[in-house]
């Protein structure tokens, strides 16, 4: 659920019209009722008070850089999300590499922090991607203890490395997830139901043609698996510690946005969301609060440089500065002796 989701409804989109898919009702029942009532009938959490709910509000704790962060004893290890990648060379050397950790560990690497960068297959299964996860940090860590942040998907395949597979060679000390879906989300529900169980072989032989990636990702997303399947058989490991955070826009995204479509059906029955993944669903272990302002891509230093120049221009700076939130989880895992 990150930076490549949006890929998925520009594929699922042509893909619906050559299948000559319909709107379910499901997909009626997202859009058919107001806000307020999706969500009082269907958030199993519409108990909780706003504050409660959202954890810690943070506003503008990360707007700009400190003068000093501490640096932990072990090194980190950045895990992506769904269709991420470390470095992406799309020209040779023809045109600069694209991060998706954009600045993040580069910045981290000027504090002395030893950094760790992963690759795991795109669109794979958390199994697989977990698998690989394991790979990489053995081959890089050398036997040392790691710390892991880990960015949406990211997350789950961390959770099922520690729970599951629990390497010989790889020593976790704590794992930071950053807007991963825990329980799920309502827009890869809405994605399945849209495009339906009798359709979904030809939608992925079509992914599969166009990206040459896998697909075992995508029905693991739903909250139905992950509530039913996977968090029941993913324990936590107690001896490692788990920290994580939310984020949420306030206002619809704009008519180009990559989220406008899935932050609407999340929002009306999750609550708030970041996009692609709603503050419910971001909740695991000790939770550090909820990023305000700040959508997905923003998460990963992927910030739309033209938004943040127009809010200059309005006299609202921005809040978020995704390189201080990082170096701040940095300093925070220092302080905690990790």
């Amino acid at each position: 659920m990150e930076a490549g989701k949006a890929v998925i409804v520009a594929v699922a989109v042509p893909a619906r019209r050559m299948l000559n898919l319909k709107t379910t009702p499901t997909a009626r029942r997202y859009f058919g009722a107001s806000s307020c009532c999706r969500r009082q009938s269907l958030d199993p959490r519409n108990k909780f008070a706003p504050k409660e709910y959202l954890g810690k509000e943070i506003v503008d704790d990360y707007a700009i850089l400190r003068d000093q962060y501490e640096t932990p004893e072990n090194p980190i290890v950045l895990a992506h999300g769904l269709l991420g990648f470390a470095e992406l060379k799309l020209a040779g050397s023809f045109l600069p590499s694209i991060h998706y950790w954009h600045g993040i560990k580069d910045a981290l690497s000027r504090r002395k922090c030893e950094v760790i960068t992963t690759t795991v297959p795109p669109s794979s299964s958390v199994e697989q991607r977990a698998a690989e996860l394991a790979r990489g940090i053995e081959a890089r860590a050398q036997g040392k203890s790691v710390n892991i942040i880990a960015h949406s998907m990211g997350g789950l395949d961390a959770r099922y490395m520690i729970s599951q597979l629990k390497p010989a060679g790889v020593r976790v000390k704590s794992l930071v997830t950053v807007a991963t879906p825990h329980h799920g989300s309502t827009f890869a529900d809405y994605l399945m139901d849209e495009i339906g169980p009798e359709r979904l072989p030809s939608l992925y032989n079509i992914w599969e043609r166009i990206t040459g990636f896998e697909t075992g990702a995508f029905n693991q997303l739903t909250k139905r698996y992950m509530t039913e399947d996977f968090n029941p058989k993913t324990p936590d490991d107690p001896e490692v510690r788990y920290f994580s955070y939310g984020a949420m826009v306030h206002e619809k995204p704009p008519l180009l946005s990559p989220f406008r479509l899935s932050h609407g059906i999340i929002h009306g029955i999750e609550g708030p969301n970041d996009g692609l993944v709603s503050v419910q669903s971001s909740q695991w272990g000790t939770y550090k609060g909820t990023l305000s302002g700040v959508n997905h891509l923003d998460l990963i230093n992927w910030s739309n440089r033209f938004r943040f120049t127009l809010q200059r221009w309005m006299g609202r700076p921005p809040t978020f500065n995704a390189i201080a939130f990082y170096l701040d989880i940095a300093d925070m895992l220092a302080k905690e002796g990790l």
